[in-house]
């Protein structure tokens, strides 16, 4: 039987065997508390006391207890070493892969962080060679623009081409995007996008229902292939499943794990909708060429880059932002050089009312990315802005445009729609003059100490608590501004804190869709061949990559990813790949668990404690899994079959499913 005629079958089979232990993991999940001591287990406790790697509970009743030294240079003192290095792959990756913790102890868990911190040091040369298959990544947008076309707009263009002639066609396609059609021009706006309302952005939550068109990256059968990869075709949705499978891939594969952390927090900072427009072709420059190579560096070169992206003048309508009064100041322009042309001195002919153009289509300021600079990119809600600082900074922002948005799509400044009069932006005088005025604004904004407030406490969130501690943040704000936004040393200063490797943080952040399928992967050692399954799994669950459409990016707080239908499909993820039922992974969780293990179920669950939790788990997480030993899913026998063989997908897969799997 092919794989086709049985998919349906396993489908129903892995959702009924969730479905049975969801409601227990349910209760499970939402009364155990945040910030506990999480037990370990008898065996756990007993392999401690024989390696002298013991607990965190038993090191503290040792008082004469040596600090290890794999955690010298560190300031802990309430985790055990394999807490602490579990913490720091949790926190700083995506997880352990099988043998991490070990090979982070042999090498210092300091050293670890060190190279992280430096990515580029860092030999990556086998997730290289897997981003190979994926050749938009290395495209310029013009390349996209051109071998991934809209298919109506290519049969349009070669049917003008057919009609016309080769010069008249070429014609036709350049009088769609003219450099004043897409830099705010004055003219009917065919090539334009109607700006983002803001209503849309303030009623729609980030985590639950900020996914675009579902159908693109996730909502269906994960083990269905898309159509863009099936034929193999120039389909523009290839663009972004092919970035959003190159993303799933490095998070799992590259050594560079802290990067690929600060690569998905900055884009999401940052966010921009792949379902608008260009956007899906401007994506790949924009993740590449502005989100990774600033992603530890100056917060300042960061903004500023993201300013200048495609990306983000489409998604947040700076470019069609102009000056309300250049459009009469063009016209003017205009016919003064035709009276100088005329001769003569005869006036220029007098436009006739008929042919004036509609009020309608003349552009005007903007003010979506003034708003959302200040409110989402720097400064903050509260940090201290009015709306007249919104609409100076929209101001200052006139003329920072596109050129040609649909065929080679550059950035470029337009003097002629830019405001040149003066402005006041949060008490500070803007009038540097052109261009100048909105680096100024970018300048005053990244050196403003709501900034670092806002920036630090996000970081802080991230990667700490939900609510991080006050002196944490302050002592990283202070870091940001004495640095000059240093990203790397602001991450330093917190990772270099008490705070962040305190009991309190230990296993309180609840794992974000994509968090969850990556560390999955991670955690069982997976071969993934084909990322996209992976891909639509993560929209399945709730975060379909590069499709929030609000401007917020997805939520950073754990109860925006805990309901019951989320947690309902992380169980049977956890199940479909541990079991080998998704296509294009394969995973060998008897090798992780020992042969041993398929003749003894308790031994079996034991193990997978152990490996995918670290042996700690809470007493009711381990009753509610022995409880479900004698189920004939676990063991594949009937009731007086004297031969029993344990299915290590299923015990794996709901170790993996766990409420302590589910928290970082």
């Amino acid at each position: 039987m092919n794989m086709m005629d049985t998919r349906p079958r396993v489908g129903v089979e892995v959702r009924a065997r969730a479905k049975s232990f969801l409601s227990v993991f349910l209760s499970m999940l939402f009364v155990i508390p945040t910030g506990v001591s999480w037990p370990a287990s008898v065996e756990a406790r007993a392999a401690g006391a024989e390696d002298g790697h013991g607990s965190a509970e038993s090191l503290g009743k040792d008082k004469k207890a040596k600090p290890d030294v794999a955690l010298k240079g560190l300031p802990i003192t309430e985790l055990s070493a394999d807490e602490a290095i579990l913490h720091a792959l949790n926190r700083l990756a995506y997880g352990p892969r099988p043998g991490d913790v070990e090979r982070v102890r042999q090498m210092g868990l300091a050293k670890w962080i060190e190279q992280q911190l430096n990515p580029n040091a860092i030999e990556d040369r086998a997730v290289e060679a897997r981003l190979e298959q994926f050749p938009t990544l290395r495209m310029s947008t013009a390349k996209l623009l051109a071998e991934y076309p809209q298919p109506k707009q290519a049969e349009k263009q070669a049917a003008l081409r057919d009609k016309s002639g080769p010069v008249a066609g070429a014609e036709a396609s350049r009088g769609q995007s003219t450099v004043e059609d897409s830099a705010g021009n004055m003219g009917d706006g065919t090539n334009a996008v109607s700006p983002m309302k803001q209503e849309t952005r303030r009623e729609v939550n980030a985590a639950s229902r900020g996914g675009g068109k579902r159908d693109l990256l996730g909502g269906g059968d994960p083990n269905a292939v898309p159509r863009a990869i099936a034929d193999d075709s120039k389909r523009p949705q290839r663009v972004v499943e092919e970035l959003a499978m190159a993303k799933v891939a490095r998070a799992i594969y590259s050594e560079r794990q802290l990067q690929q952390v600060m690569d998905d927090f900055w884009f999401n900072h940052f966010n921009v909708f792949a379902g608008k427009g260009e956007d899906r072709w401007f994506l790949t420059s924009y993740e590449r060429d502005v989100i990774q190579p600033h992603a530890m560096d100056k917060f300042r070169e960061l903004l500023t880059a993201t300013a200048k992206s495609l990306a983000m003048l489409f998604y947040l309508d700076n470019f069609l932002s102009a000056d309300p009064n250049a459009a009469q100041r063009m016209a003017a322009q205009r016919a003064a050089k035709q009276m100088r042309r005329g001769g003569f001195g005869r006036p220029f002919p007098p436009r006739v009312p008929g042919q004036q153009q509609a009020k309608k289509n003349v552009r005007g300021l903007n003010e979506n990315y003034g708003r959302e600079l200040m409110e989402l990119h720097t400064l903050g809600v509260d940090g201290g802005y009015t709306q007249k600082d919104v609409t100076e900074v929209a101001r200052c922002f006139t003329g920072w445009t596109i050129e040609k948005p649909r065929e080679y799509a550059d950035f470029k400044f337009d003097e002629r729609i830019h405001d040149a009069d003066p402005k006041l932006v949060l008490g500070k005088r803007i009038h540097a003059g052109g261009m100048k005025d909105g680096e100024q604004v970018i300048e005053l904004l990244a050196r403003h100490p709501s900034t670092a407030k806002f920036i630090s406490t996000k970081l802080a969130r991230r990667f700490v608590s939900d609510t991080p501690p006050q002196s944490l943040v302050a002592r990283m704000m202070k870091t940001f501004e004495s640095s000059d936004g240093d990203i790397r040393a602001v991450l330093r200063t917190m990772i270099y804190s008490p705070e962040f490797w305190s009991r309190e943080a230990y296993r309180t952040k609840i794992k974000t869709p994509f968090e969850l399928v990556v560390s999955t992967a991670r955690a069982l050692g997976a071969d993934v061949d084909t990322a996209m399954p992976l891909v639509q799994w993560t929209g399945r669950i709730g975060e379909p990559l590069y499709q929030c459409q609000p401007p917020t990016g997805y939520a950073d707080k754990s109860d925006a990813w805990v309901n019951t239908g989320a947690l309902l499909n992380r169980l049977n993820f956890s199940l479909a790949l541990a079991g080998n039922k998704v296509r294009g992974s394969r995973s060998d969780v008897g090798s992780l668990l020992g042969a041993e293990s398929e003749g003894d179920a308790k031994a079996a669950l034991n193990r997978a404690v152990q490996v995918f939790l670290g042996g700690q788990t809470a007493g009711t997480t381990v009753e509610t899994l022995e409880k479900q030993l004698e189920n004939p899913q676990i063991v594949q026998a009937k009731l007086d079959d004297p031969v029993r063989r344990v299915d290590l997908g299923v015990v794996a897969g709901l170790v993996l499913g766990a409420p302590e799997f589910q928290r970082r």
